[in-house]
């Protein structure tokens, strides 16, 4: 959940998106690409500071200093609303209030310049997030912290470069949840996660080459890793008599240890990268017990058969340069993710949905091709690709049954709600087109534009028959964005962003649809001062009713309304 709370935009000097599964250094879980995100490292800092709509403030900054052979960079966010209220209109309850939230966090990180090739960083970090459900009182709260180390030579032409890496976090989170009345004006408690500590940690080591081969320059990587996680859950649920009456505590461990391959070659108009891995995950040490809270009488006692395997995957790609600003490109990659703590150990409640977790989850594997032509000038920049991914043992919340019901090892299921569980469903097809765009249509304007279609489809197999044939929860077919920058002088520029999401499904079983929307997005900032700009924008700005959930009865949960925010940005 607060994942990207800890990771405010001023303390970042860039974001990569790679393409593709993950081969290479990324692993297992990066099974249809990266999204890395670069600190910045340059002397100065920015501070930026903003109100808005229904009590909304942020204040967020970053700052570094540098010395001869250190630097500091410390970074941090606050940020507070009174929130919004996802269910509106005639269906709405006293039970539907505003999802009100409190977020903060808080990095440090200490670059050493051991010697002149050789740099150590030292990164530290904390954060907390607290937010409203948006339903009653139910509310959830996540903090953690988290603690790496680097020690890297940088590669040159004479010799080659190391990296030696170590990380660990911890995380808890509490989480409450509730049935709703069918008139939505009351919530009962139904489950209450009072406390979910987890633990993770790890390693990785590199070693870098450059050399010419063939008439290129050869740039490659051998190196090897492991991320270790452990966590449980331990909560309170079935709720009687004004009172929780059962006990539940569930986790286990999981590991992956990897080694890899992973480089580029370069030579005239011809980029050609590749990389393999071998990697052995383990589940191990699961465990789910229950007991009555009145008599103490342990009602589930499960333990979990410690279970390994081996994965291979790969990837290669080629891109040629062909003249006059024109290029094409090819890639074939495959990799795989393993299922997480919370998948294989935590159950979870929304309103009357509760979905079940299954430790005898098996890794999901991915595996595809892709195609792509792309053009580029001075003044217009195209792209566009086709691609076709299968996903096999697809992680899905399975539908089991329809409340209201009292189901095994579940519970009890009001009206409305449905039963789910993480399943290993068969197989996920998909079949798609992206288009791109960039042009400058006059000086200081320039205009964006993305369009993308996806045609995928389940295959339930014997495990989920009932799939078949339907589309994956969440997965819109097209998805376009539409923007447009214009620098109108020196010191003002506006942004708008459109971004269109044609309906999707809520729901494995495709009988819950969120319908077609447009988010629109827009943005203005006025330089000042050298070191001193004024901005406003404004999220959802034609006020769409964005459907982000459904229940089973058509109630429908909301984006946030047209929201603006005003602030100041200093820079130094």
């Amino acid at each position: 959940m607060a994942g990207w709370a800890q990771a405010a935009p001023e303390s970042l000097s860039g974001i990569d998106v790679i393409r593709g599964s993950g081969a290479g250094l990324y692993g297992a879980g990066a099974l249809t690409g990266v999204v890395a995100l670069r600190e910045r490292d340059a002397d100065g800092g920015v501070l930026d500071m903003s109100v808005g709509d229904r009590g909304s403030l942020r204040a967020a900054g970053s700052a570094s200093i540098s010395g001869e052979r250190m630097a500091l960079t410390v970074s941090g966010v606050h940020e507070t609303t009174d929130g919004y209220v996802p269910v509106r209109g005639a269906d709405a309850g006293a039970a539907d209030v505003p999802m009100d939230l409190t977020s903060q966090a808080l990095s440090g990180r200490l670059d050493v310049r051991v010697t002149d090739e050789v740099r150590l960083s030292v990164r530290a970090a904390g954060w907390e997030e607290d937010r409203g459900s948006g339903l009653g009182n139910n509310r959830a709260n996540a903090s953690g912290h988290s603690l790496s180390a680097s020690l890297a030579r940088s590669l040159s032409e004479v010799q080659g470069g190391w990296r030696l890496q170590a990380w660990q976090t911890t995380s808890n989170l509490f989480n409450s949840s509730g049935a709703v009345a069918t008139d939505r004006n009351s919530v009962t408690p139904a489950n209450e996660q009072y406390r979910t500590p987890a633990e993770g940690w790890g390693a990785n080591a590199a070693w870098r080459r450059r050399d010419r081969l063939v008439g290129g320059l050869l740039e490659w990587e051998v190196g090897a890793d492991a991320r270790f996680t452990e966590g449980e859950t331990q909560e309170l649920f079935r709720f009687q008599n004004g009172q929780f009456t059962r006990g539940r505590k569930a986790g286990g461990e999981a590991s992956v240890a990897g080694l890899y391959l992973d480089g580029s070659w370069e030579a005239g108009p011809w980029l050609v990268a590749g990389g393999v891995r071998l990697d052995n995950w383990t589940n191990e040490n699961g465990f789910r017990l229950e007991d009555d809270l009145q008599t103490g009488d342990v009602t589930l006692d499960e333990a979990e058969e410690k279970r390994s395997d081996t994965v291979f995957s790969g990837r290669l790609a080629a891109r040629r340069a062909l003249g006059g600003g024109w290029s094409t490109r090819g890639a074939a990659y495959s990799g795989f993710r393993p299922a997480s703590l919370n998948e294989l150990h935590r159950p979870f409640r929304v309103g009357n949905d509760l979905t079940e977790a299954n430790a005898l989850l098996e890794p999901e594997t991915l595996k595809g091709i892709e195609a792509g032509l792309a053009y580029a000038d001075a003044r217009f920049e195209f792209g566009a690709s086709v691609f076709w991914n299968r996903i096999d043992n697809a992680i899905v919340n399975v539908t089991l049954a329809e409340g209201p019901g009292t189901f095994p090892r579940a519970g009890f299921v009001p009206s409305g709600g449905a039963l789910r569980q993480r399943q290993n469903a068969g197989t996920i097809d998909a079949t798609g087109i992206e288009l791109n765009a960039k042009a400058r249509i006059a000086d200081g304007v320039d205009l964006r534009g993305a369009l993308s279609w996806t045609d995928a489809e389940m295959d339930g197999g014997t495990r989920a028959a009932q799939l078949t044939g339907l589309r994956p929860a969440q997965a819109p077919e097209w998805n376009a964005l539409l923007g447009l920058d214009w620098q109108a002088s020196d010191r003002l520029k506006f942004n708008v962003d459109g971004r269109y999401e044609s309906d999707r499904f809520d729901d494995d079983l495709n009988s819950r649809v969120l319908d077609a929307a447009w988010t629109v997005y827009a943005r203005a900032q006025w330089q000042a001062l050298p070191n001193a700009a004024l901005w406003v924008a404004v999220d959802n700005l034609i006020d769409e009713d964005i459907e982000t959930s459904e229940t089973a009865t058509g109630v429908a949960g909301y984006t946030a309304p047209r929201t603006w925010r005003a602030g100041v940005r200093l820079n130094y």
